[in-house]
């Protein structure tokens, strides 16, 4: 594992402030580590667990502020780039340590290829911060080169991907092209397994131009999920309660299939070309009424459907999320 320890000294908060945020705190609530399931089976690590809480990132997180504002475009996650004093004040300056933390973790996880580590030492506390990297979406500009466009783009979806607006952490396999375009790993168990397409994500947080979703097959009446800022049977302009990412509808409406047909290549909204990442579900996180058990995104009624279930939730009053339906 290529480990890359980073000093304190210099200017070091750009990563959150710019892919994340615009001048506020990075945010995100607590989730699991974005690692994957199976390490043994899963090269590219596409497998992750999501939970990014959009509450915090609409105000402090994915806001159109920028990254050139903090400097991010021009070092990244390089030594250079994260080992400076603005990076220790943003980091210990949320509201906790843990959650910058998994900001970071994130961030890298997104940037970096798997086997790839950063590494970082707080001043204040003198504990050190490990965050390995994952899909490697951006590692030239990890490495402290200016951000490309497909990298802004690529880093951007990623973030977006990994939004949940419930705040709990719901394994998702990330798919699409590397930094140097290789198709992210898959392999034949994680292909079975997470078998129900999702959604599509993309756009640009560095530039100000927005993050996007779009959902990759409509959801049954019975049907909900914890996942609902991208798989939401909403039509385009319509809301999911996931600001700052707007949803457009069907996938298949703005964006086009990659050759292989395993996910989307290019989705193209209000006359720009995005590069996006396609996620995929398992079956058993996408929950239906009639399954006997009372999904938190479900509520009682009289009915069959996930709004009125009456086989699952016998007893109302109980409220319930946000709906995924229109």
């Amino acid at each position: 594992m290529k480990t890359q320890t980073l000093s304190t000294g210099r200017v070091l908060v750009r990563v959150c402030l710019g892919l994340l945020l615009g001048t506020g705190g990075c945010a995100a609530s607590e989730l699991d580590e974005p690692t994957p399931l199976e390490r043994g089976e899963v090269p590219q690590a596409a497998i992750m667990s999501n939970g990014l809480s959009t509450n915090g990132l609409s105000t402090n997180g994915l806001s159109t502020n920028g990254l050139s504002t903090n400097g991010l475009s021009t070092n990244g996650l390089s030594t250079n780039g994260l080992s400076t004093l603005l990076f220790a004040a943003w980091f210990n300056g949320n509201a906790s340590v843990a959650y910058s933390d998994m900001v970071m973790r994130y961030v890298v996880a997104c940037a970096l290829p798997s086997g790839q580590t950063r590494v970082w030492t707080n001043p204040v506390t003198g504990v050190s911060h490990s965050w390995p990297g994952q899909l490697g979406l951006a590692t030239d500009w990890a490495q402290g080169n200016p951000a490309t466009v497909a990298e802004q783009q690529r880093l951007s979806a990623c973030l977006a991907a990994h939004v949940n607006k419930f705040g709990v952490a719901v394994s998702i396999s990330v798919r699409g092209r590397d930094s140097t375009g290789d198709i992210l790993s898959v392999t034949t168990r994680e292909d079975t397994d997470y078998s129900e397409p999702e959604a599509c994500f993309f756009g640009n947080l560095f530039n100000g131009e927005g993050v996007f979703a779009g959902n990759d097959r409509v959801l049954k009446k019975a049907e909900s999920t914890a996942r609902a800022c991208g798989l939401s049977a909403q039509g385009a302009g319509g809301s999911t309660d996931c600001a700052p990412l707007q949803h457009v509808g069907r996938c298949a409406t703005v964006c086009t299939r990659d050759k292989t047909h395993g996910f989307w290549a290019s989705c193209v909204v209000n006359g720009i070309t995005y590069e996006p990442l396609t996620t995929r579900l398992r079956p058993q996180d996408i929950y239906e009424c009639g399954d006997g058990t009372c999904q938190f995104t479900e509520s009682c009624g009289t009915g069959g459907t996930y709004d009125s279930c009456a086989s699952d939730c016998s007893s109302c009053g109980a409220p319930r999320a946000d709906s995924m339906h229109p």
